[in-house]
Protein backbone atom coordinates (compact mmCIF):
# COMPACT_ATOMS: atom_id res chain seq x y z
CA UNK A 1 0.00 0.00 0.00
CA UNK A 2 1.37 3.40 -0.98
CA UNK A 3 0.97 6.55 1.11
CA UNK A 4 0.91 9.67 -1.07
CA UNK A 5 1.02 13.25 0.17
CA UNK A 6 0.90 15.41 -2.94
CA UNK A 7 -1.89 16.05 -5.44
CA UNK A 8 0.40 15.71 -8.47
CA UNK A 9 1.67 12.29 -7.40
CA UNK A 10 -1.72 10.94 -6.40
CA UNK A 11 -3.17 11.93 -9.79
CA UNK A 12 -0.42 9.94 -11.53
CA UNK A 13 -1.13 6.90 -9.39
CA UNK A 14 -4.87 7.20 -10.00
CA UNK A 15 -4.44 7.28 -13.76
CA UNK A 16 -2.50 3.99 -13.62
CA UNK A 17 -5.53 2.18 -12.17
CA UNK A 18 -7.58 0.43 -14.84
CA UNK A 19 -11.07 -0.52 -13.70
CA UNK A 20 -13.53 0.71 -11.09
CA UNK A 21 -12.19 2.73 -8.16
CA UNK A 22 -13.88 3.16 -4.77
CA UNK A 23 -13.04 6.11 -2.53
CA UNK A 24 -13.35 6.18 1.23
CA UNK A 25 -12.81 9.78 2.48
CA UNK A 26 -12.05 10.02 6.20
CA UNK A 27 -10.74 12.28 8.95
CA UNK A 28 -8.84 9.30 10.33
CA UNK A 29 -8.83 7.68 13.77
CA UNK A 30 -10.57 4.69 12.22
CA UNK A 31 -12.97 2.29 13.91
CA UNK A 32 -15.08 -0.66 12.82
CA UNK A 33 -17.72 1.63 11.34
CA UNK A 34 -15.14 3.11 8.99
CA UNK A 35 -13.77 -0.30 8.07
CA UNK A 36 -17.23 -1.51 7.08
CA UNK A 37 -17.21 1.16 4.35
CA UNK A 38 -13.74 0.12 3.19
CA UNK A 39 -14.82 -3.53 2.96
CA UNK A 40 -17.88 -2.57 0.92
CA UNK A 41 -15.66 -0.64 -1.47
CA UNK A 42 -13.23 -3.56 -1.78
CA UNK A 43 -16.15 -5.87 -2.62
CA UNK A 44 -17.63 -3.46 -5.17
CA UNK A 45 -14.54 -2.25 -7.03
CA UNK A 46 -11.30 -3.29 -8.69
CA UNK A 47 -9.37 -0.82 -6.53
CA UNK A 48 -9.98 1.11 -3.31
CA UNK A 49 -8.41 4.44 -2.35
CA UNK A 50 -8.72 6.12 1.03
CA UNK A 51 -8.01 9.70 1.98
CA UNK A 52 -6.96 10.58 5.51
CA UNK A 53 -7.19 14.31 6.12
CA UNK A 54 -8.36 16.19 9.21
CA UNK A 55 -10.01 19.00 7.28
CA UNK A 56 -9.76 22.28 9.23
CA UNK A 57 -12.42 23.95 7.09
CA UNK A 58 -15.23 21.81 8.51
CA UNK A 59 -14.44 22.70 12.14
CA UNK A 60 -15.84 25.89 13.66
CA UNK A 61 -13.66 28.29 15.68
CA UNK A 62 -14.75 26.82 19.02
CA UNK A 63 -14.79 23.19 17.89
CA UNK A 64 -12.31 20.37 18.44
CA UNK A 65 -9.94 20.57 15.45
CA UNK A 66 -6.80 20.73 17.60
CA UNK A 67 -7.93 17.98 19.96
CA UNK A 68 -9.62 15.74 17.37
CA UNK A 69 -8.17 12.25 17.93
CA UNK A 70 -5.36 11.27 15.57
CA UNK A 71 -3.36 8.06 15.16
CA UNK A 72 -2.20 7.98 11.56
CA UNK A 73 0.16 5.00 11.93
CA UNK A 74 -2.71 2.90 13.27
CA UNK A 75 -5.00 4.13 10.50
CA UNK A 76 -2.52 3.12 7.81
CA UNK A 77 -2.04 -0.34 9.31
CA UNK A 78 -5.80 -0.91 9.39
CA UNK A 79 -6.30 0.29 5.81
CA UNK A 80 -3.47 -1.88 4.50
CA UNK A 81 -4.96 -4.93 6.22
CA UNK A 82 -8.28 -4.27 4.44
CA UNK A 83 -6.69 -4.22 0.99
CA UNK A 84 -6.56 -0.50 0.19
CA UNK A 85 -4.31 0.22 -2.81
CA UNK A 86 -3.13 3.64 -1.72
CA UNK A 87 -3.87 6.37 0.81
CA UNK A 88 -3.88 10.08 0.06
CA UNK A 89 -2.65 12.01 3.13
CA UNK A 90 -2.24 15.66 2.10
CA UNK A 91 -1.17 18.50 4.34
CA UNK A 92 -3.45 21.48 4.92
CA UNK A 93 -1.11 23.57 2.75
CA UNK A 94 -1.42 21.04 -0.09
CA UNK A 95 -5.22 21.20 -0.05
CA UNK A 96 -5.55 24.92 0.73
CA UNK A 97 -2.48 26.78 -0.52
CA UNK A 98 -1.91 30.41 0.34
CA UNK A 99 -4.57 32.61 -1.22
CA UNK A 100 -7.12 29.79 -1.46
CA UNK A 101 -10.56 31.34 -2.06
CA UNK A 102 -12.86 28.75 -3.69
CA UNK A 103 -15.79 27.17 -1.86
CA UNK A 104 -18.67 24.85 -2.65
CA UNK A 105 -21.88 26.01 -0.98
CA UNK A 106 -25.07 23.93 -1.05
CA UNK A 107 -28.00 26.12 0.05
CA UNK A 108 -31.18 25.33 2.02
CA UNK A 109 -30.46 21.73 3.03
CA UNK A 110 -27.26 22.79 4.85
CA UNK A 111 -28.98 25.41 7.03
CA UNK A 112 -30.90 22.85 9.08
CA UNK A 113 -30.00 20.39 11.82
CA UNK A 114 -26.18 20.19 11.95
CA UNK A 115 -25.90 23.30 9.78
CA UNK A 116 -28.00 25.34 12.19
CA UNK A 117 -25.69 24.40 15.06
CA UNK A 118 -22.46 24.49 13.01
CA UNK A 119 -22.94 27.25 10.39
CA UNK A 120 -19.65 26.80 8.51
CA UNK A 121 -19.44 23.02 8.76
CA UNK A 122 -21.00 21.92 5.49
CA UNK A 123 -19.19 24.47 3.38
CA UNK A 124 -15.99 22.87 4.60
CA UNK A 125 -17.30 19.36 3.95
CA UNK A 126 -18.59 19.99 0.42
CA UNK A 127 -15.47 21.90 -0.57
CA UNK A 128 -13.03 19.21 0.55
CA UNK A 129 -15.17 16.37 -0.82
CA UNK A 130 -15.51 18.11 -4.20
CA UNK A 131 -11.73 18.56 -4.29
CA UNK A 132 -11.16 14.88 -3.45
CA UNK A 133 -13.61 13.81 -6.15
CA UNK A 134 -11.77 15.97 -8.71
CA UNK A 135 -8.33 14.79 -7.62
CA UNK A 136 -9.08 11.06 -7.26
CA UNK A 137 -11.88 10.59 -9.83
CA UNK A 138 -13.59 7.67 -8.06
CA UNK A 139 -16.21 5.46 -9.67
CA UNK A 140 -17.96 5.24 -6.31
CA UNK A 141 -17.57 7.05 -2.99
CA UNK A 142 -18.65 5.56 0.34
CA UNK A 143 -20.25 7.42 3.25
CA UNK A 144 -21.95 6.26 6.45
CA UNK A 145 -25.64 6.69 7.22
CA UNK A 146 -24.69 7.90 10.72
CA UNK A 147 -23.88 11.28 9.19
CA UNK A 148 -27.25 11.35 7.43
CA UNK A 149 -27.33 15.06 6.63
CA UNK A 150 -23.80 14.97 5.26
CA UNK A 151 -24.84 12.06 3.06
CA UNK A 152 -27.87 13.98 1.75
CA UNK A 153 -25.76 17.08 1.09
CA UNK A 154 -23.09 15.17 -0.82
CA UNK A 155 -25.69 13.32 -2.91
CA UNK A 156 -27.28 16.66 -3.79
CA UNK A 157 -23.90 18.15 -4.73
CA UNK A 158 -23.04 15.19 -6.97
CA UNK A 159 -26.42 15.32 -8.70
CA UNK A 160 -26.62 19.06 -9.22
CA UNK A 161 -23.00 19.52 -10.30
CA UNK A 162 -23.28 16.52 -12.66
CA UNK A 163 -20.34 14.73 -11.08
CA UNK A 164 -19.48 11.43 -12.72
CA UNK A 165 -19.58 9.07 -9.76
CA UNK A 166 -21.99 7.13 -7.55
CA UNK A 167 -22.44 7.89 -3.85
CA UNK A 168 -22.93 4.72 -1.79
CA UNK A 169 -24.61 4.91 1.62
CA UNK A 170 -23.55 2.30 4.18
CA UNK A 171 -25.47 1.40 7.37
CA UNK A 172 -24.53 2.79 10.77
CA UNK A 173 -22.32 0.39 12.73
CA UNK A 174 -23.09 0.19 16.43
CA UNK A 175 -21.54 -1.03 19.64
CA UNK A 176 -23.30 -4.01 21.30
CA UNK A 177 -25.30 -1.60 23.49
CA UNK A 178 -26.48 0.40 20.46
CA UNK A 179 -24.17 3.43 20.62
CA UNK A 180 -23.21 4.48 17.10
CA UNK A 181 -19.48 4.11 16.53
CA UNK A 182 -17.72 7.47 16.35
CA UNK A 183 -14.18 8.74 16.77
CA UNK A 184 -15.56 11.23 19.30
CA UNK A 185 -16.71 8.41 21.58
CA UNK A 186 -13.14 8.36 22.87
CA UNK A 187 -13.87 11.67 24.60
CA UNK A 188 -16.48 10.06 26.86
CA UNK A 189 -15.69 9.35 30.49
CA UNK A 190 -16.88 5.93 31.77
CA UNK A 191 -20.11 7.30 33.29
CA UNK A 192 -20.75 9.40 30.18
CA UNK A 193 -20.22 6.34 28.00
CA UNK A 194 -23.06 4.60 29.83
CA UNK A 195 -25.27 7.67 29.57
CA UNK A 196 -24.61 7.98 25.83
CA UNK A 197 -26.71 4.90 25.08
CA UNK A 198 -29.75 7.13 25.63
CA UNK A 199 -29.38 8.46 22.07
CA UNK A 200 -30.07 5.08 20.51
CA UNK A 201 -32.70 4.22 23.10
CA UNK A 202 -34.58 7.41 22.23
CA UNK A 203 -34.45 6.55 18.51
CA UNK A 204 -35.77 3.07 19.22
CA UNK A 205 -38.54 4.64 21.31
CA UNK A 206 -39.52 6.75 18.30
CA UNK A 207 -39.51 3.64 16.12
CA UNK A 208 -41.65 1.75 18.64
CA UNK A 209 -44.20 4.57 18.83
CA UNK A 210 -44.32 4.78 15.04
CA UNK A 211 -44.94 1.07 14.58
CA UNK A 212 -47.63 1.21 17.26
CA UNK A 213 -49.42 3.73 15.04
CA UNK A 214 -48.29 7.14 16.30
CA UNK A 215 -47.93 9.66 13.48
CA UNK A 216 -47.81 12.93 15.42
CA UNK A 217 -44.17 14.07 15.17
CA UNK A 218 -44.53 16.49 18.08
CA UNK A 219 -45.69 13.70 20.41
CA UNK A 220 -42.81 11.46 19.35
CA UNK A 221 -40.27 14.26 19.91
CA UNK A 222 -41.82 14.96 23.31
CA UNK A 223 -41.40 11.31 24.36
CA UNK A 224 -37.81 11.24 23.08
CA UNK A 225 -37.02 14.46 24.97
CA UNK A 226 -38.47 13.09 28.18
CA UNK A 227 -36.34 9.95 27.94
CA UNK A 228 -33.11 11.83 27.23
CA UNK A 229 -33.69 14.33 30.02
CA UNK A 230 -33.62 11.48 32.51
CA UNK A 231 -29.85 11.45 32.00
CA UNK A 232 -28.26 14.30 34.01
CA UNK A 233 -25.20 14.37 31.73
CA UNK A 234 -27.30 14.86 28.58
CA UNK A 235 -27.93 18.27 27.02
CA UNK A 236 -30.10 18.19 23.89
CA UNK A 237 -29.00 20.30 20.92
CA UNK A 238 -31.84 19.20 18.64
CA UNK A 239 -34.30 16.39 17.99
CA UNK A 240 -35.64 16.34 14.45
CA UNK A 241 -38.29 14.41 12.56
CA UNK A 242 -37.89 15.53 8.97
CA UNK A 243 -38.63 14.53 5.39
CA UNK A 244 -35.94 12.04 4.45
CA UNK A 245 -34.98 13.91 1.28
CA UNK A 246 -35.52 17.62 1.93
CA UNK A 247 -34.87 17.50 5.70
CA UNK A 248 -37.87 19.79 6.23
CA UNK A 249 -39.53 19.21 9.60
CA UNK A 250 -42.89 17.42 9.49
CA UNK A 251 -45.89 17.65 11.83
CA UNK A 252 -47.51 14.41 10.69
CA UNK A 253 -45.59 11.39 9.42
CA UNK A 254 -47.10 10.49 6.05
CA UNK A 255 -43.90 9.61 4.15
CA UNK A 256 -40.38 8.35 4.99
CA UNK A 257 -38.77 10.53 7.65
CA UNK A 258 -35.33 10.89 9.15
CA UNK A 259 -35.40 10.90 12.94
CA UNK A 260 -32.13 12.51 14.03
CA UNK A 261 -30.67 14.11 17.10
CA UNK A 262 -27.58 15.80 18.49
CA UNK A 263 -26.94 15.56 22.22
CA UNK A 264 -24.03 16.67 24.36
CA UNK A 265 -23.03 14.03 26.89
CA UNK A 266 -20.82 16.06 29.18
CA UNK A 267 -18.59 17.95 26.73
CA UNK A 268 -18.69 15.57 23.72
CA UNK A 269 -21.45 16.23 21.19
CA UNK A 270 -22.84 13.05 19.63
CA UNK A 271 -25.24 12.53 16.72
CA UNK A 272 -27.37 9.58 15.62
CA UNK A 273 -30.39 8.86 13.45
CA UNK A 274 -32.68 6.30 11.92
CA UNK A 275 -35.16 6.33 9.04
CA UNK A 276 -38.82 5.50 9.50
CA UNK A 277 -40.04 4.12 6.20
Amino acid sequence: MKVIKTISEVKKERHNLKGTVGLFPTLGFLHEGHLSLVRQSVRDNNFTISSVFVNPMQFGPSEDFDSYPRDFDRDLTMLEEEGVEFVFMPSTQEMYPEGYDTWVDIENITGKLEGASRPTHFRGVTTVVAKLFNILEPTRAYFGQKDAQQLAVIKKMVKELNMNLEVIACPTVREPDGLAMSSRNTYLKPDERKAATVLYRSLKLAEKLYFEGERDALKIRREMTSLIQQQPAANIDYISIADNETLDEVDKITRPVLVSLAVKIGKPRLIDNLVLE
